[in-house]
């Protein structure tokens, strides 16, 4: 029976396939006949089939300038199209902007003689590269690694290079200098002076100061002359007379959010998560605000550890949307639906969806909260609507010493100088009556403008403890100006922390607080439009807020048994509720399984933590003892109270003074019990003194100094990933 209906089944096999050799006999023996494929042939002729080969892109759109972005926020890759930019308009040179991480490096040696590579790169954490960079500076630092003459030189090739760092970072511009020294090693020539923006300081005057030196080096070493450029927009935007309004995009991130199909959830696609608990952690009498939140992310596939980032894309406070539509002229015309295409895409991608409309533009998708730049205020002069607010501008743009006193101590953002230039009150609420109206157009600010990016919080939460919660710990930025004769003072608001306190209030059912100033009464934070495109972030009485988690490596030692000191005033806090908490997930499991002893051998945790007063700003103050009482006394907390404790000589006691008073058991954890070390808060004095002590502690344990060999304890920490710093400026 078996033979039989293998003979049957074989016969049967045999005729469908027969059947189908004459059913499509046309197709199958159609060989001789010509494909109609002349656009593929010419693209694999000319070797552009390779998406990653940089040069065969070069060569076929006519570029004689490369440039490398190692970007992780965005920054770097916005001074390389602004080099790029400037390459065009200068020189009338076309550049290829390039994300490292999409192309292949073999054949940099075949860069042509009268092209130029520019690498804009950002040193990212503790003297790391960027995420998108990391195969780049493989390449440029392995001795192994051969280009496609199957050598390592790099003879004849010209470049640029801009790093972009923090000075209260140990590892300041790292990145930009170790790729520079590599390329000098094998043959390479530099066209000018390396250029390091400092993001402590300012950015911005750093870039300016560099670039007009490089741009002359730059014309000598390509033999090009300044001039040869034009004046022309990187987009066109046009207004769309009908457009479906279901396909317009009023402030999403994505086209699955546009069309609500389910996806992954990341920093292209945030998640608009509801938010489940907001509270105050600051005591009502004081003077700051801090915002406990906590996300829900049930059903979103989002999952985090202890130690990650949690990103909050936020949206611009109303009262600069509507300043900002005043002075374009576009109050009318906010919803107007326009769409936006790019002149080069290779130079500039539209930054964010489209079609939208003016308004979503300026709520959602570009930064006009920050601090104005100097040198768009001189592209911007020409559109002025008179001729005094024109030298107002340009005075500002050439100026350094009086953009810095106007515009930088005064916290301007665009719209307010625009205002000031134009002679309008900005202590109005704007309106298109006391606001004057200047023509530029609006391809200008989409390119001039920064796009709005997400803020970034420690998660103060453990995955093991909060499995579809994710938890922020946020102090609301709030502070006063520089006044001068032509600004008055005011208050300056962070657009990411003052966003999530609106949300708060909305949460919670919270009146705003109000406050009087020259006799009239206002709120006293700024609002948002919190219920988001199409009223998507509210659903009942929820409020959402469109989230995504990025990853780190602030991780505490798999083995509990290895001693932990944790170093976080303020905020900085927020990781170490997360560690302790894993911490307790790992105890209640081991008492379980193992009884009340099982943490005998358990390495002490000890976290030094520093607030102004205990009856004001004593961060989870009522979660500590029960974290303690769980962990059988293997955690032990420190406080520093700086406006509360102090020293006999009268002086303030901060961490660090706690920190040397626990020397001989810091000592002990770190070189005797093979401890970890972890610090988080503000870089540029926290962060440099409790290293200082830090050094002088295990440099004197050593039985040297801590200018020598605590220094160079601390180094063989952070190599070893034993010292570990989560901090900003």
């Amino acid at each position: 029976m078996a033979s039989s209906s293998s003979s049957d089944a074989i016969i049967l096999g045999l005729g469908v396939v027969l059947a189908g050799v004459y059913l499509f006999r046309d197709t199958l023996f159609a060989a001789a006949k010509p494909k109609a494929t002349p656009a593929v042939s010419a693209k694999i002729a000319n070797g552009s089939s390779n998406p990653r080969d940089f040069i065969a892109k070069m060569k076929e759109g006519k570029k004689r300038v490369v440039i490398f972005y190692g970007s992780q926020t965005g920054t770097a890759e916005e001074y390389a199209i602004r080099l790029a930019k400037e390459a065009k308009s200068k020189f009338g040179l076309a550049s290829l902007v390039c994300d490292p991480e999409e192309h292949d490096f073999e054949n940099l040696d075949q860069l042509p003689e009268d092209c130029a590579a520019f690498f804009v790169l950002a040193t990212y954490g503790e003297g790391e590269p960027t995420d998108n960079a990391v195969q780049l500076l493989q390449n440029i630092q392995d001795e192994s690694f051969a280009f496609s003459d199957g050598e390592r030189k790099l003879e004849g090739l010209k470049y640029v290079i801009f790093g972009l760092g923090n000075r209260t970072y140990e590892h300041y511009n790292v990145i930009g200098r170790k790729v520079d020294a590599a390329l000098a090693q094998m043959g390479a020539a530099r066209i000018g002076e390396r250029g390091e923006g400092d993001d402590d300081k300012s950015m911005e005057e750093d870039y300016l100061e560099w670039k007009d030196g490089m741009w002359e080096a730059f014309a000598t070493a390509m033999g090009v002359e300044e001039g040869q450029g034009g004046d022309s927009a990187d987009f066109t935007v046009s207004e769309l007379e009908s457009h479906p309004i279901e396909k317009v995009y009023l402030g999403e991130y994505s086209a699955r959010a546009l069309t609500k199909t389910k996806g992954i959830h990341d920093a292209k696609n945030p998640f608009p998560a509801p938010i489940s608990v907001a509270r105050e952690l600051f005591e009502p009498h004081a003077d700051r605000n801090c915002v406990h939140i906590e996300f829900n992310t049930e059903g979103s596939g989002i999952t985090y550890q202890h130690g990650d980032h949690l990103g909050v894309w936020p949206l611009n406070p109303d009262v600069e949307v509507d300043r900002l539509l005043c002075v374009l002229g576009l109050s009318q015309k906010k919803d107007t639906i326009i769409g936006i295409e790019s002149l080069d895409p290779a130079l500039a991608k539209v930054p964010f969806p489209v079609p939208t409309t003016y308004g979503t533009v300026i709520r959602h998708y570009i930064d006009i909260s920050a601090v104005a730049g100097r040198q768009i205020l001189g592209t911007l002069s020409k559109f002025a609507p008179t001729p005094d607010a024109e030298a107002f501008l340009k005075n500002l743009n050439t100026n350094k010493e009086e953009y810095h006193k106007v515009v930088a101590n005064g916290c301007l953002k665009l719209g307010e100088v625009l205002q000031l230039a134009a002679g309008n009150d900005i202590t109005l609420i704007p309106t298109p009556e006391n606001t004057a109206a200047w023509t530029i157009p609006f391809d200008i600010v989409v390119s001039a403008t920064p796009r709005l990016q997400p803020r970034y919080y420690s998660i103060s939460s453990s995955p093991k403890l909060n499995a579809n919660s994710i938890h922020a710990t946020v102090v609301v930025l709030k502070h006063e100006n520089i006044p001068s004769e032509i600004v008055k003072k005011k208050w300056v608001h962070g657009v990411g922390s003052n966003f999530l306190l609106n949300l708060k209030h909305a949460t919670n059912g919270e009146a705003v607080p109000l406050i009087s100033e020259n006799g009239e009464e206002r709120v006293a934070v700024p609002a948002y439009l919190i219920e988001g495109p199409r009223s998507a972030y509210k659903e009942d009485t929820v409020y959402k807020a469109p989230i995504h988690v990025r990853r780190s490596t602030f991780r505490l030692p798999t083995n509990p048994k290895s001693p932990v000191v944790m170093i976080g005033p303020g905020t900085g806090v927020a990781p170490f509720r997360g560690f302790v908490q894993e911490r307790i997930a790992l105890a209640r499991r081991s008492i379980e399984k193992n009884g009340p002893d099982a943490l005998a051998d358990w390495g002490r945790i000890s976290l030094f933590y520093g607030c102004r007063k205990s009856t004001e700003d004593f961060l989870y103050k009522d979660e500590w003892p029960q974290y303690a009482e769980e962990l059988k006394g293997k955690f032990v907390l420190h406080c520093a109270f700086s406006r509360e404790k102090f020293r006999p000589d009268g002086g303030k006691i901060y961490v660090q003074d706690l920190i040397w008073e626990d020397r001989e058991h810091i000592a002990d954890a770190i070189l005797n019990g093979k401890g970890y070390v972890y610090i988080c808060g503000e870089a540029k004095n926290m962060a440099k003194q409790v290293e200082e002590v830090l050094a002088r502690i295990l440099g004197e344990a050593k039985g040297g100094s801590g200018e020598v060999e605590g220094v160079a304890e601390l180094k063989l920490l952070k190599e070893r990933s034993r010292l570990m710093l989560d901090v900003w400026s």
